[in-house]
């Protein structure tokens, strides 16, 4: 689904949405409320400057607008891979992005993510999972490591981690199996206006997505290692 029918759908014909290239930001008023809206599309690649702007319409958010919700419209295929933005701290301006997302949830505002077309990787990493919760279309594609590519770093057979990956989410991509491991909380089907509604009165405000793939049977262990750690 392209940005444009989106947002229609989320907040009606009259939302102040705009894209500045690949960078969506602006506000919209959702059940008589103002929202900010800030993300990406045309599978945008975070680079600093992304990841900034990003950041600066949260933080600006969060200056200007106290307890204001925020809505991600993520569609993003991951970091950008240049020697610039590498040369520049493309890891520092994301991990600043998500400390962002994170100080606007800390200070009271109910951060939601829609995945509704691409997420992958670190872009995927520092706006979704950061969210209160991350939600996705059923079409949406997310992974944060292609097989080939988890093959290299782990020396893993490719043929064997597509075995695994049959019974096992963590080794899969998609967005089913994201649902089952929790980083995804469900998936917007019908009226999207209707689902975020939903997603607004019923998003958990503490990070429950290794008990939601505890109780999916998407990540067994998370859970249960974490209570570990805690008592320890």
């Amino acid at each position: 689904m392209d940005w444009h029918t989106l947002v229609v759908q989320l907040f009606g014909p009259s939302h102040g949405i705009t894209a500045d290239g690949d960078f969506l930001h602006g506000d919209a008023t959702f059940e008589g409320q103002t929202v900010t809206v800030v993300g990406t599309t045309h599978h945008a690649p975070i680079g600093v400057a992304m990841a900034l702007a990003q950041a600066r319409v949260v933080l600006d958010t969060v200056t200007h607008h106290p307890g204001q919700t925020i809505v991600l419209l993520i569609d993003t295929q991951g970091q950008q891979l240049r020697i610039r933005d590498e040369l520049l701290g493309i890891n520092r301006a994301m991990a600043h992005l998500g400390c962002c997302i994170d100080l606007a949830r800390r200070r009271g505002h109910r951060v939601i993510g829609l995945v509704y077309d691409q997420a992958l990787s670190g872009g995927f990493i520092t706006s979704g999972l950061m969210s209160d919760a991350c939600y996705a279309l059923p079409e949406a594609e997310i992974r944060v490591m292609r097989i080939p590519a988890m093959a290299r770093v782990t020396k893993i057979s490719e043929a064997r981690l597509k075995e695994l990956s049959k019974a096992n989410p963590v080794f899969a991509p998609g967005v089913e199996n994201y649902v089952a491991m929790g980083g995804v909380r469900t998936l917007w089907t019908g009226d999207l206006s209707a689902c975020l509604s939903e997603a607004l009165r019923s998003a958990p405000s503490t990070d429950e997505r290794a008990r939601d793939g505890a109780l999916r049977g998407g990540r067994r262990l998370a859970a249960s290692v974490a209570q570990q750690v805690l008592a320890a």
